[in-house]
């Protein structure tokens, strides 16, 4: 057994939350049991994510996506209450981490798909809410685009939608995982071959003509299973307890 506000605590420093803003709170949003024997990580708070983190009976959850978001309002919907009701019930303890973790040079959504993918970090990009939070890669050697779209599809297990306008050869790529394709744009202004995201929108498609680069859209879940699974393995390791990822497939 370890002790939950340790493992939180060493959660929020690691990814050195309190340097954030974010659409959310991150760290603890609901307290559970004050020990911890298994965390169970996951990509959304939803509900099937907190039943399949009480089936696998552990203690803490931690999600990318919590539950609580700005704007929200203060009175609960049904929806909320039943998550709640199921946490609480059994007394596991939620966290989330958002921009923190996706920000993260060693153990972040975009450091890690871009060392997938065979890239080295090259610089940051992509402000949101006052933080660089995507990556630059680069390989001098490069690959042709479609290895690069082979190698996405075996990293994230699905196929992406692709856009490919850029050159034969991509020795250069901007990552920013989730619902990000607005900052294509700031991708072609850098100059880099690919462009890899999760979610697309309607303007993308014009944008990475237009911008002479490779648009892909890997999905928003597929593109954010990373960082919370290494986090997930990375306290287990450090704290000595059990760990599992939480699957809720989602073609978002």
């Amino acid at each position: 057994m370890a002790s939950r506000d340790e493992i939180v605590t060493f959660c929020d420093q690691l990814l050195e939350i309190e340097s954030f803003e974010d659409y959310g709170p991150n760290g603890m949003q609901v307290p559970g049991a004050p020990e911890v024997s298994k965390v169970a990580t996951g990509v959304s708070a939803n509900l099937a994510f907190i039943d399949g983190a009480v089936e696998a009976e552990a203690q803490l959850a931690i999600a990318h996506h919590g539950l609580f978001w700005g704007g929200e309002p203060e009175a609960l919907s049904e929806q909320m209450a039943e998550r709640l009701r199921a946490l609480l019930t059994a007394q596991l303890s939620l966290c989330a981490y958002h921009l923190p973790l996706d920000a993260h040079r060693e153990l972040g959504n975009n450091a890690l798909l871009c060392e997938g993918l065979g890239f080295e970090q090259d610089g940051v990009f992509s402000e949101f809410k006052g933080r660089q939070i995507g990556i630059v890669g680069r390989n001098p050697e490069g690959l042709e685009a479609a290895e690069l779209g082979r190698r996405v599809t075996a990293l994230v297990g699905r196929e992406p939608l692709t856009f490919d306008n850029g050159p034969d050869r991509v020795r250069s790529i901007g990552i920013v995982s989730g619902g990000a394709s607005g900052q294509i744009r700031e991708a072609i202004a850098l100059g880099l071959d690919a462009f890899l995201t999760g979610e697309p929108s309607e303007p993308a498609m014009a944008d990475a003509r237009e911008g002479a680069i490779h648009f892909i859209a890997a999905g928003h879940y597929a593109t954010e299973t990373f960082g919370v699974r290494r986090l997930g393995e990375m306290v287990a390791e450090r704290f000595g307890v059990e760990h599992e990822f939480i699957d809720v497939p989602n073609p978002i």
